[in-house]
């Protein structure tokens, strides 16, 4: 008996100004002749694997298979990663869970092959080593945890309205509906790295009947539609747990020539548990990566109990001509919906600015850290509702734009601000930010100003889109440790100076920013003793209301 299975891989989501990987696929082909088990690779570096009826009815006994049943080393020293693909294609067609072995060290080496996981995986105490040194195609995951669900075009819908509540269509169950306007761009970039934007595009959950998941809406008017995609979703909740990864980094030229060479989730309903990643072997240059663990194009995702690493900063010349940092990261999540971290960590000094900000975002909805310890939050091209919770954030802090509720509680944040609104998307949260029972320490306690919100606009630059301060701002049980600071201090800021420009009626700006109508505080200590202040720019936050009572 012949099983030809074709393993195709959606990896179209990675972040946008993170560099977009092509879609790789791969072709396993699994006999089942009267032979022992063997792997193979034909001329045109198609994956073959046999395994004989006898040993086909012995895994379906157990109800697992090794990496070491298929030929995998684990020495350390022979390339396994051939061994591990076919050991994951042959599980995913009679839907076996993979067990590396205890103790192994797989390495894997450059070569172009990526292990499709449709089933669950226990890396166990395995050791994984990623060389990058020479790497056949960067863009392609090591592996990729995919659906063998199918995506389709759902027909007749074309157009969407902002919090619309349900379409019109008919699905075979829950499906994330992915949808882009290409005539319409958001996001232009400012800046360093400035661009002309992305096309208008949203994703969201949508039930069989056509009723969107309210708790994460659709944000944009949609006049036209000129693609859309509906994925199915994975009702099963699938399982990866263990493995402690190492990368031996690149030592590419510093470009943004983003490497995948990581774990790359693609399919909604995976709890990824007690996974290490560590980086070594980064010298004085090497390009960025775009995310070990890489989520895109899903939903329902949860990281627990895992360890990651920052990578070092890296420099190269912007889009404006000018120097800048590249930015590295070890966590990517890009068009993805209820993505949560939870009791995560990282291996490096979360206040080493050496190493960039260990996380990624863009296009995203629901995404939360609970009980991590991070260098920073990030949300480039925009989060719907973020929460951050139990947690400390280091010297990048919390960056991000967006709408929706950024929710801070009961945390330490020891970044420049206790919150940035990031000027090079417009600095906009269009909706409300909630502070309570957190430590604000202003640059990790050195000598430095305080400033709960920074950000900038100058109200000149066209994002795209109407640019907002969050309507409402409420601060409580927030102690500010701003003993190091400047002789001129005059206490810490509610806001930055937005607009130094800004300080009479006469400065017009050509594309309106929308200003904070409220801001509520309640508790608010500092170590300083100064009291809180609304701006250093009183006039362009003339109107807002605070309320202390």
């Amino acid at each position: 008996m012949k099983y030809r299975l074709l393993l195709f891989f959606f990896l179209s989501g990675v972040v946008v100004t993170l560099g977009q990987a092509k879609d790789p696929s791969e072709n396993v082909v699994i006999t089942s002749k009267k032979k022992k088990i063997w792997v193979s690779i034909n001329e045109h570096g198609e994956l073959y694997v046999n395994v004989s009826p006898k040993d086909v009815l012995k895994f379906k006994a157990i109800g697992w298979v090794r990496y070491s049943d298929f030929g995998a080393r684990g020495d350390g020293k022979t390339d396994d990663i051939n061994a591990i693909a076919a050991t994951h294609a042959f599980a995913n067609l009679h839907q076996l869970l993979v067990k590396a072995n205890e103790g192994a060290t797989y390495y894997i080496g450059g070569k172009e092959r990526t292990a499709a996981i449709r089933t669950n995986t226990d890396f166990g105490t395995a050791a994984f080593i990623i060389d990058d040194t020479e790497v056949q195609n960067r863009n392609a995951s090591v592996f990729v945890v995919s659906s063998g669900l199918q995506s389709f075009k759902p027909e007749g819908i074309s157009s969407l309205k902002k919090n619309q509540e349900k379409i019109n269509v008919s699905l075979p169950g829950t499906c994330l509906i992915s949808v882009t306007n290409s005539r319409v761009k958001h996001y232009i970039r400012f800046g360093l790295n400035q661009n002309n934007g992305s096309p208008q595009t949203d994703i969201f959950v949508v039930d069989k009947n056509g009723n969107v998941d309210m708790s994460a809406p659709i944000i944009w008017d949609f006049d036209q539609i000129t693609d859309i995609t509906a994925l199915p979703i994975d009702t099963k909740t699938l399982n990866i747990t263990g493995g402690r990864f190492t990368s031996i980094a690149n030592k590419a030229e510093s470009k943004y020539t983003y490497y995948s060479r990581n774990i790359a989730i693609r399919r909604s309903n995976v709890i990824v548990n007690g996974l290490q990643h560590h980086v070594t072997g980064e010298g004085e240059h090497g390009a960025p990566y775009s995310g070990f663990i890489n989520i895109g194009n899903c939903s329902y995702v949860t990281v627990k109990n895992t360890i990651l690493t920052g990578h070092k900063t890296y420099s190269t010349i912007g889009s404006a001509g000018k120097p800048v940092s590249m930015g590295s990261y070890d966590i990517s999540v890009g068009r993805a919906l209820n993505v949560s971290f939870v009791n995560c960590s990282q291996t490096n000094d979360i206040d080493d600015r050496t190493y960039w900000g260990i996380m990624g975002s863009n296009y995203c909805k629901n995404i939360l850290y609970d009980s991590c310890t991070f260098s920073r939050f990030d949300a480039h091209q925009g989060v719907a509702n973020a929460t951050i919770r139990n947690s400390t954030l280091g010297y990048m802090g919390i960056n991000a734009i967006g709408s929706g509720t950024l929710t801070v509680e009961n945390s330490t944040i020891r970044g420049r601000n206790l919150i940035n609104l990031r000027s090079d998307y417009g600095s906009t949260w269009q909706g409300a930010f909630i502070i309570r029972n957190c430590i604000f320490v202003p640059s990790n306690g050195k000598h430095a100003s305080a400033v709960l919100i920074g950000g900038s606009n100058s109200g000149q630059h066209d994002f795209g889109y109407t640019c907002y301060m969050p309507e409402r701002v409420t601060i409580e049980n927030v102690r500010i440790n701003d003993s190091n600071h400047p002789e001129d201090y005059r206490g810490p800021a509610i806001f930055a100076d937005f607009n130094p420009q800004m300080t009479g009626d006469s400065y017009q700006e050509k594309f309106p920013y929308i200003k904070t109508k409220e801001v509520i505080l309640r508790n608010v200590t500092t170590a300083s003793g100064k009291p809180l202040r609304l701006s250093d720019n009183p006039f362009m936050f003339r109107d807002v209301k605070v309320d202390t009572d």
